[in-house]
C-alpha cells in the first residue's frame, strides 16, 4: 500500500472513529445544532492600482505579483511581523556546515489538488526558477546555491558554492515557492493556473481585471487565513482606488494613494487610514566621475546639512519618515549611522569640513532629478534641499531635470553630482540595502564608490553565521557608507491602506517589502 494511502486510510479511520464515538453519546461541539444559523463567510474585497504580472513565482519579479503569489505558495521560511529573522514555514531549517543549509519538511503537507508536498517539489521548484531566468525574475539572488539535493521525503539540503549567511532570508521570498511538480512545466511558465501549498487557492483570474482567492482549509503553517477568501479588483487610478472604499465597493486597498487623498481619508468618518513603515527608500547619491564628488569634504558636508525633517513635512506632508541610514527600520543589524556621524543639521560643522579640505564656498553643485517617477514629492523634495543647501551659504545649486529613461541613461554617465534615486530590496534583509553601493555587482558601483573597509565587512557579514556577530558586522559597514557618505538617505516610506470601519489586524497583514498576507486580515 502506498505512502499516501495509508495516510488517506488512517484519516478516513479517524474521523470514522469521531463519528463513532459522536454517534454513542459523546458530544461533538463542532457539529451544527438544530435551528443554528449557517455561519456567514468572511470574504473580503481589495482594490489595488498594481498590476499582476505573473502567478508563477519563476516569472517577474515584481510587487503585484508578489501580493498574490504570497497568498497562494508556502515557502520554506516566513518572516512574521516584528520579527526580523525567519521562522519555519513548510521546513525547519538549519546550517549544518558553512555550505550545507538542511530544510526537514513538515510531514503531511498537501497541495489543494490532494498530491503531497515532499522534498522533490522543493528541488524542482529551485531547479526550474534557475533554469527558466525569467527577464526581471529573481533566479539571480541564488548565484551562491550550487544544487539541492534529497536524501529523503522531507529533506531538502542546498549546497552552496561559498558561505552565505543571506540564504535563510532568500527562502522566505515568493520566488522560492514551493510549486506542485506535477502542475508545472519543467522548462516554461503557467499562465492562468497556479497550484501552491499557501493560505488561500486560486478561484479565479481575470488577468488585468480580478483575481479571486478561497481559503485553503490544509495549509499548515504560521499564516493560517483569518478569513474565508478575498476578491482583488485591479484599479486604472488612485482616485478609483479612493472611491472603491469610500463607497464600499471594497473593503480595503492599498497602493497609489497621495497625500491629499491620504488627508481626505482621514477626515471621512466611513474608512480607516493604516500606514506602516516599508523598505521602500529614498535617497540622493553623488556620482564619482564629478570631481565635486569624489571630494570626501564635499559630500560629508552635504550630510551635514541636510534636514530631513523639514523634508518629510514639505514635500510630503509626513507621510513618510526621516532615514537616517540606507538600512531602514526594521532590519536586523539597522543602526542610525548618519545620526551618529552628524548629530544634528549644522551650518558650523559643514563649514568646519569645507574650510579644513581648502574647498572655496561656495562650492556649485549640480542636482538631477526626474519629474514624474518619484511623484509630485519628488520635484519638492529637491527643491527643499536645494533651499537647505543654499540657505546655508556653502553651497550653489542648479537643479536639472529629465525624465525616466533618459534619467537613468544620465545618472549611470555621471551627469550630475548628486541625484535623487530610490529603492526597494528584493529580499528581506539589511544586505540588500548595502549590497546595492558596495558590492562589485552593486546596482550603484556604477557611481565609482569603492572602499575596502566596506567590502571586507560586505563579506564578512554575507558568511557570518551568528545573527548577534553579523548584526554588529552590518552596523559598523552602515558606519563605514555614513563616514564616506557616498550616498545620503533621505527617507524611509509608509505603506498607507485605507479600510472599512470593521476590518482588523491591518498592521499585521504588511509586509516590509510593499505587499499583503491576506490571511492576516479579519473582520
Amino acid at each position: 500500500m502506498s505512502e499516501l494511502v495509508r495516510r488517506v486510510s488512517a484519516a478516513v479511520a479517524v474521523g470514522a472513529l469521531g463519528v463513532g464515538l459522536a454517534a454513542c453519546g459523546q458530544p461533538d461541539d463542532n457539529a451544527p445544532h438544530p435551528g443554528d444559523p449557517t455561519p456567514k463567510l468572511s470574504l473580503l474585497k481589495l482594490a489595488t492600482t498594481d498590476h499582476v504580472t505573473s502567478l508563477d513565482p519563476a516569472g517577474v519579479y515584481d510587487v503585484g505579483s508578489r501580493t498574490v503569489q504570497a497568498n497562494l505558495f508556502q515557502t520554506l521560511l516566513t518572516i512574521l511581523p516584528d520579527k526580523p529573522t525567519p521562522v519555519p514555514d513548510a521546513a525547519d531549517c538549519q546550517f549544518d556546515s558553512p555550505t550545507t543549509y538542511t530544510c526537514s519538511l513538515k510531514e503531511h503537507l498537501t497541495f489543494p489538488n490532494g498530491h503531497e508536498l515532499t522534498a522533490s517539489d522543493v528541488k524542482f521548484s529551485f531547479d526550474r526558477l534557475v533554469k527558466l531566468r525569467t527577464p526581471g525574475g529573481a533566479a539571480g539572488l541564488f548565484s551562491s546555491v550550487k544544487s539541492v539535493s534529497t536524501p529523503d521525503e522531507l529533506t531538502a539540503v542546498f549546497n552552496l558554492t561559498t558561505p552565505d549567511a543571506r540564504l535563510p532570508y532568500l527562502l522566505t521570498t515568493t520566488a522560492m515557492s514551493i510549486v506542485d511538480e506535477e502542475s508545472y512545466p519543467a522548462n516554461k511558465l503557467l499562465g492562468d493556473r497556479a497550484m501552491g501549498s499557501g493560505p488561500y487557492q486560486l478561484s479565479s483570474y481575470k488577468p488585468g481585471d480580478q483575481i479571486t482567492l478561497a481559503k485553503f482549509a490544509g495549509y499548515r503553517g504560521p499564516r493560517g487565513a483569518q478569513n474565508d477568501g478575498v476578491t482583488i479588483s485591479i484599479l486604472k487610478d488612485s482616485t478609483a482606488l479612493y472611491q472603491a472604499v469610500i463607497t464600499g465597493k471594497a473593503d480595503l486597498a492599498f497602493h497609489g494613494f497621495g497625500p491629499s487623498l491620504l488627508d481626505a481619508a482621514r477626515k471621512s468618518d466611513k474608512v480607516q487610514v493604516i500606514e506602516s513603515n516599508y523598505a521602500d527608500i529614498r535617497f540622493f547619491a553623488f556620482h564619482m566621475k564629478s570631481l565635486l564628488a569624489r571630494r570626501p569634504a564635499i559630500r560629508r558636508a552635504v550630510a551635514q546639512l541636510i534636514d530631513r525633517n523639514a523634508i518629510a513635512k514639505k514635500a510630503y506632508g509626513d507621510h513618510v519618515s526621516p532615514l537616517y541610514s540606507v538600512v531602514p527600520a526594521g532590519f536586523g543589524g539597522q543602526v542610525d549611522a548618519f545620526k551618529t556621524e552628524y548629530k544634528q543639521p549644522s551650518k558650523v560643522a559643514a563649514a568646519a569640513m569645507l574650510k579644513d579640505a581648502n574647498i572655496a564656498v561656495p562650492v556649485p553643485l549640480t542636482v538631477g532629478w526626474t519629474p514624474t517617477q518619484y511623484g509630485a514629492g519628488g520635484k519638492l523634495e529637491v527643491l527643499e534641499l536645494k533651499r537647505q543647501l543654499e540657505a546655508s551659504g556653502l553651497f550653489k545649486v542648479t537643479l536639472r531635470a529629465v525624465e525616466w529613461p533618459q534619467y537613468q541613461q544620465a545618472t549611470k554617465a555621471g551627469a550630475y553630482d548628486l541625484y535623487q534615486a530610490g529603492w526597494i530590496p528584493e529580499y528581506p534583509d539589511a544586505d540588500d540595502y548595502l549590497a546595492p553601493f558596495v558590492a562589485p555587482d552593486g546596482a550603484f558601483q556604477a557611481n565609482g564608490y569603492r572602499s575596502s573597509a566596506a567590502t571586507k565587512l560586505l563579506q564578512q557579514e554575507r558568511i557570518e553565521q551568528n545573527g548577534l556577530k553579523r548584526d554588529d558586522l552590518i552596523g559598523q559597514l552602515q558606519g563605514v557608507l555614513a563616514h564616506d557618505a557616498p550616498v545620503i538617505p533621505s527617507w524611509q516610506g509608509h505603506l498607507a491602506v485605507l479600510t472599512s470601519k470593521d476590518v482588523e489586524n491591518v498592521t499585521a497583514a504588511i509586509d516590509p517589502l510593499s505587499f499583503l498576507h491576506l490571511s492576516a486580515l479579519r473582520r
